[in-house]
């Protein structure tokens, strides 16, 4: 019983290390993701941003909507995204189409994020228990052995007791960096979110100033129910996920 008590415990004890380390990489991976889809969403700094927002207001001011659009298709950020989603629903009016794009960021962007990062605080959760786990089995070894009423070769039990304290070391430093990593997630997200919003604010007062709600013609809005049960445009495709 003694020698399957220890049998299984050092099988417990690999296994703790297997998944201590798929945690790992599984918590690197999501924030390698998380980094890419801010970066690949948001201008790199304020001044690409604010060259973007004078070209698309001077088209505006222009009335050359078709210009706005077609600049901003190809381009995966969200700000122009919301720019083309703002250009083909601006018979709305400022209220509904403030809400939409509010609405339409939410669900394509930041629930995107805060999937993917809550992936990392179950990592972050989980690795400190997986070493707590491995610091059981190897106490559970060594007094298994201390039980046995036998002299105790000392090699062996060193091993369970190394295997309580390691196993303990890794899941906190694995979950130590992600913590850090998160607040530095969390602060680019908070930056995304003001880009963003200060940039669609100016793109709707210009449109607020230019009358668009009066000047066009009807178009059928992007990404509301009013599309349901038909197939989707590529407009309403609003942003490409990787």
């Amino acid at each position: 019983m003694k020698l399957d008590l220890t049998a299984v415990i050092n099988y417990l004890g690999i296994a703790d290390y297997i998944a201590l380390a798929l945690v790992a990489l599984w918590g690197a991976f999501c924030v390698v993701m998380v980094l890419r889809r801010i970066r690949r969403v948001r201008f790199a700094n304020e001044q690409l941003q604010e060259d973007f927002l004078t070209r698309v207001e001077e088209a505006i001011l222009r009335n050359d909507f078709d210009s706005v659009t077609h600049f901003c298709e190809d381009d995966p950020r969200a700000l122009s995204q919301l720019t083309r989603l703002a250009i083909l629903n601006r018979r709305l009016g400022l209220s509904r189409l403030r809400t939409l794009l509010a609405e339409r960021f939410q669900r394509d962007v930041l629930s995107d994020l805060e999937y993917r990062l809550s992936w990392i605080y179950t990592v972050i959760k989980s690795a400190p228990m997986l070493g707590l786990f491995g610091t059981v089995l190897g106490m559970m070894g060594a007094f298994a052995k201390l039980s046995g009423g036998e002299k105790v070769d000392p090699t062996k039990l060193a091993d369970d007791i190394s295997l309580a304290l390691v196993t303990t070391a890794i899941g906190l430093a694995i979950a130590i960096p992600l913590v850090l990593c998160t607040a530095s997630v969390s602060i680019q997200i908070k930056k995304l979110e003001d880009y963003v919003s200060s940039g669609l604010n100016r793109v709707l007062d210009v449109l607020r100033s230019v009358g668009t709600k009066q000047e066009v013609t009807p178009l059928p809005p992007v990404g509301v129910a009013a599309t349901a049960g038909g197939p989707r445009t590529s407009a309403e495709k609003t942003f490409r996920k990787e």
